[in-house]
């Protein structure tokens, strides 16, 4: 009896970890995924976009980067199926895609893109 106990223990602390990355998504209206490299030109120039949107948007938008070039986080730009770097890629509040974006996207444009998803900065 202990042992079944302990083992729904450790499946329910297993589920839990496993389906924390989607409740954090879910707090966001938008998840706002950078892929990109710490070496190119549109990508360096990408950090304080992506910084400021943060700021200004607070809980409203989730920002991800993810530094492709690494062999830790190759496998991202398979996922999401990028030809070139930076590529941003927005995701409503389930985690599907709504926009897509190659290359320098200025700051202005993404709070555009953001408006029609009742998004409005905080500061």
């Amino acid at each position: 009896m202990k042992s079944t106990r302990a083992l729904f223990l450790v499946i329910g602390v297993c589920l839990c970890m496993l389906f924390s990355p989607l409740r954090v998504l879910g707090k966001a209206k938008v998840t706002f995924v950078e892929l990109g490299s710490t070496w190119c030109t549109p990508c360096k120039l990408m950090q304080p976009v992506m910084r400021s949107l943060e700021k200004r948007y607070g809980e409203q938008l989730r920002v991800i980067f993810y530094n492709v070039s690494t062999p830790e986080e190759q496998r991202y730009a398979k996922q999401y199926g990028i030809r070139i770097i930076p590529t941003q890629v927005f995701l409503d509040e389930s985690g599907k895609e709504f926009f897509r974006h190659e290359g320098f996207f200025p700051e202005t444009e993404i709070d555009k893109l953001l408006k029609p998803h009742a998004m409005t900065p905080t500061n």
